[in-house]
């Protein structure tokens, strides 16, 4: 659909100035494929940083812009403006930053989570589907080849009807104490809860993608495990899914010594499928009455259509983090490409976590908060 516009997509980035993680990521994935231009930039709330960091990565002196409400007013104005616009910005100012980019007629892609309460949520997305614009959730770890094979196969049947989810996101970058000047350590910055909102959405997002059922119900412990802990470190729950399904979740930043520790078991009356991120490139098929089998990330006709999708490099290279991400971006390009050329909608829409997605991961958010003040189950409310 690409070559149908002629041209690349112009894209203006928000956020992700120096200190940031994923700024550097969106940036690397927005190029990889080579189907974005990166032409402006807002990158950071202090506007002589800002302008200073986005030249020195090289973005045109004219499109380096002070604020983000300076980047959306001028970039609307322009003939050769920017088509798209990314958002990595603290999670208190999605909402605005979003509101305003759709009144100017862009499509956006935004980090998870899509604001930090479920009112919020609902109006963007009501905005969303007003305005006809496209929108994608970076939910990335939904971008992993193998992740994908995994969906093909439940889709396929292959597991049978589901019957179990396990999850878990176990990290410990805060088993240690640590600085409580960063906005991710400001509950009322973050939404409330950060292990909820930060990581725990990733998690609940990923076991939807994968099994094709969303939660309905829950019953959550959430809380801080570090004494004096001045936010949410800790989650677990127990799941009911659409279909019946059982399902649990542990999630935590503060385990000591782990590393990312992201997975899923999900299980059906024929058989299961496990799934660690830090071994991305295998998925384990269990199969009742029958052999395990190690299912491996190739180009090989063998592999489920959105794996192949999602595959970039030959058998015995390995594909990770960036790649993921950059799948949602290519992906992305393509569905703003056909909408710019009058289309409705292009296969890879499916394949993208959209707006829809994002409430959803606020609306588990809710029903876990309300469940660790009540003690009891709660519903997560349709969107």
């Amino acid at each position: 659909m690409m070559e149908h516009i002629g041209r690349r997509l112009r894209i203006g980035v928000i956020g992700g100035g120096t200190g940031s993680f994923i700024g550097p990521v969106h940036r690397i994935a927005a190029r990889l494929d080579g189907k974005f231009d990166l032409v402006a930039a807002a990158l950071s709330s202090n506007p002589q940083r800002g302008r200073d960091e986005g030249r020195r990565l090289g973005f045109p002196d004219d499109r380096v812009y002070g604020s983000w409400r300076e980047l959306i007013a001028q970039e609307s104005q322009r003939e050769d403006g920017i088509d798209v616009v990314a958002v990595m910005t603290p999670n208190d100012s999605h909402f605005e930053i979003c509101t305003a980019a759709l009144d100017a007629g862009l499509h956006i892609i935004c980090d998870k989570p899509l604001t930090t309460d479920v009112s919020s949520a609902r109006e963007l997305a009501a905005k969303v589907r007003a305005s006809g614009a496209e929108f994608c959730v970076t939910y990335c770890y939904s971008g992993y080849p193998m992740v994908r094979q995994a969906r093909d196969m439940v889709r396929a049947g292959e597991l049978g009807a589901i019957r179990q989810v396990q999850l878990q996101y176990v990290q410990g970058n805060l088993a240690e104490p640590v600085p409580s000047t960063g906005w991710r350590m400001q509950a009322d910055r973050v939404g409330g809860s950060l292990v909820l909102l930060d990581i725990a959405t990733h998690a609940f997002h990923l076991g939807a993608y994968v099994c094709g059922q969303d939660v309905e119900s829950l019953c959550a412990d959430v809380g801080a495990t570090r004494p004096g802990g001045e936010v949410d470190d800790y989650v677990a729950t127990l799941m009911r899914y659409g279909n019946g399904a059982r399902g649990s979740l542990w999630v935590t930043n503060a385990a000591a010594g782990s590393e990312h520790g992201l997975s899923f078991r999900i299980h059906g009356d024929k058989g299961g499928l496990e799934w660690y991120q830090e071994e991305p490139n295998r998925l384990l098929h269990r199969r009742a009455g029958g052999f395990d089998q190690v299912l491996t990330r190739r180009l090989d006709p063998a592999m489920s259509p959105g794996a192949l999708r999602s595959t970039r490099v030959a058998l015995g290279h390995p594909e990770g983090y960036l790649e993921a991400f950059a799948n949602l971006y290519e992906e992305f390009a393509e569905v703003v490409a056909a909408r710019l050329q009058g289309e409705r909608s292009s296969p890879d829409g499916d394949l993208f976590p959209g707006v829809i997605d994002g409430v959803k991961g606020l609306l588990i958010v809710d029903a876990a908060q309300r469940s660790a003040r009540s003690g009891r189950w709660e519903r997560v409310e349709a969107p």
